[in-house]
Parts: C-alpha cells; sequence; structure tokens
C-alpha cells in the first residue's frame, strides 16, 4: 500500500515518502525500455546497500550515484522513482525517498545558490541518511552541477561555479558518510553536466527513443488502457492502420508516443464525444501529424 506524498517544508524538496511505494512502481513497470536497461540499474542500486558499506573507499570509490541521461520524454524520471521503489523492495526494507527540485535553489542573490545547495545537502539529506536507507533523486541535475569548464565569468556570476562546487564537495562528504545513501539523477542535457560529476556517478545510463519493437509495446499498451473504458478500440489492435501507426512511431519519444490516441480523438468532435467511434485510420493520421511537428522542430533547429 502507497502512501501518501508527506512534502516536507524545505527548500528545494518537492516530494517526501516511504519506499516501497505503490504508485512508484507501477512507474516503474509502465516504462518500456530494454529488459538490460532496468536489469542493470537495478542491480547497481541493489550493490549500493548491499555491498557498499564493505567496501574500501579509496581503492573502489563508489560514491551512490546513478545517471540516467537522455532526450526529453523517454521516461527517465519515471524511471528513476520506479527504481527506488524497486530497489526498496528488492532490499526488504523501508527506505524513505526525498525528490530534489534543483529550480527552487537558484537565485540571483550573490552566494544564494551555493547556501541553498549546501544547506540542502548537508542538512536535510543527511539528516535523513543518518535514520536509515535514504533515494534522493536529483531531476534536471545539470541545473546543480552545471559545466564549469562552457561557463565565462562574464555571462555567469561566480555563484553559478561556487554552487557546482558545493555540490561536489558536499556530494565527497555524504558519499563517505553514509554508504546507505543513493543519488539517482537524471538529464536531458548530458553535455551541460560538469565533467568532474559524471565521473562521480557508479553508472551512467542513456535512455534513448523507443525502437520499433518498443513503439509499438507503448502504443498498444496505451490503447488498451484506452479500451478499458472504450471497448470498441480494443478492435483497432487487430487491424493493419495499427501496424502501420506503430512502424511510424519511429523517432517520437515515449511521453508523444502515449498522446497518440488521444490527439487521435481530438480530431474529431464526435470522436471526441465518444472514442468508441476511433478508427486505425484516425490513428494512423495523429502519428503523422506528430511526424510532421517533429519535422518542423528539428528544421526550426537547424
Amino acid at each position: 500500500m502507497s502512501n501518501r506524498p508527506d512534502i516536507i517544508e524545505a527548500k528545494g524538496i518537492c516530494d517526501s515518502r516511504a519506499l516501497p511505494d505503490s504508485d512508484f512502481t507501477a512507474l516503474w513497470d509502465a516504462v518500456i525500455v530494454d529488459a538490460s536497461i532496468k536489469d542493470r540499474l537495478l542491480g547497481q542500486a541493489v550493490l549500493n546497500f548491499s555491498i557498499r558499506h564493505k567496501l574500501n573507499r579509496a581503492e573502489i570509490p563508489l560514491h551512490g550515484i546513478i545517471l540516467l541521461v537522455g532526450p526529453p520524454g523517454t521516461g527517465k524520471t519515471s524511471l528513476a522513482r520506479g527504481l527506488a521503489s524497486r530497489a526498496a523492495e528488492a532490499m526488504s526494507r523501508k527506505f524513505q525517498y526525498l525528490e530534489v527540485e534543483p529550480h527552487a535553489l537558484a537565485s540571483a542573490a550573490l552566494g544564494r545558490s551555493q547556501q541553498a545547495v549546501k544547506h540542502l545537502l548537508s542538512s536535510v539529506v543527511a539528516e535523513h541518511a543518518d535514520s536509515g536507507p535514504l533515494i534522493v533523486v536529483l531531476d534536471e541535475v545539470e541545473t546543480l552541477a552545471a559545466d564549469r569548464s562552457k561557463m565565462s565569468l562574464e555571462a555567469n556570476p561566480i555563484d553559478v561555479h561556487r554552487a557546482t562546487d558545493a555540490v561536489l564537495a558536499q556530494l565527497d562528504q555524504l558519499a563517505a558518510r553514509f554508504p546507505q545513501l543513493l543519488f539517482i539523477a537524471t538529464s536531458n542535457f548530458e553535455r551541460a553536466i560538469d565533467s568532474a560529476f559524471l565521473s562521480r556517478a557508479d553508472l551512467i545510463e542513456t535512455i534513448g527513443n523507443p525502437n520499433e519493437t518498443a513503439c509499438e509495446q507503448i502504443l498498444r499498451a496505451t490503447l488498451t488502457s484506452l479500451a478499458k473504458s472504450f471497448p470498441k478500440i480494443d478492435a483497432i489492435l487487430r487491424t493493419p492502420e495499427f501496424k502501420r501507426a506503430a512502424q511510424r512511431c519511429i523517432g517520437l519519444d515515449g511521453r508523444r508516443i502515449r498522446k497518440i490516441p488521444i490527439a487521435a480523438c481530438a480530431r474529431d468532435k464526435q470522436i471526441a464525444v465518444d472514442p468508441n467511434r476511433l478508427t486505425g485510420n484516425d490513428l494512423l493520421a495523429a502519428v503523422e501529424h506528430a511526424q510532421e511537428e517533429l519535422a518542423r522542430r528539428n528544421g526550426d533547429r537547424r
């Protein structure tokens, strides 16, 4: 049974709960990626809590950091949350969970970002880690550990540099003090992350856009879910249009693919009123529109 989120009053913390959590476990099961990725992630997380405390850090410098990188919409945050719950299940213990909102730590005032980061890690995170196993998700970690080599002191206040320094220093101290602490970080922009943070990650896993098989699985799962309320939709899964739609999803991220059936329903007001009217051709048209929009955005970037 999942726990209701208990949002604690600490700057930068957007979620706090006990693990395992059924909502987070459902996220893990829903994200469709290669099974080997999930195996590596869960193996690394379990290893962190099972043997890290037995190792000599001078010889095997584990920092308790897993980093998920890749384009937006590929399920990195959902995987991070789900991994936290699955790790707690695997260890058969009660864990604590914190999720950090990095943007809440940013400040235009000189020195404030550094102070906020230091307080979050040295006080809030350390206090929770001191009372038992803890998993902390750092979403959009490049906000906290920006690549200092790409900054100019003219364009970026020195506070931004110092905030990254503070993150690295605190991570080192936490790694030494709390072997039962694991950070799971995510980023859409790996190149924007400081190299010193990357070197501290025990595992870096790239979560890319789904391949052809995964595209079909995602589209099928979404239509199946929609068919629970609108049963006639189930028939679309057996049409040649469904197969073509799934094949045309290549290049779209998982989040966009999950929105395709709803976009198909929205193409006609009669279908919007009664999604049982949805057809395979409607689905295919929605995929084609999504691909046109993707091509337009890519063209704008060039």
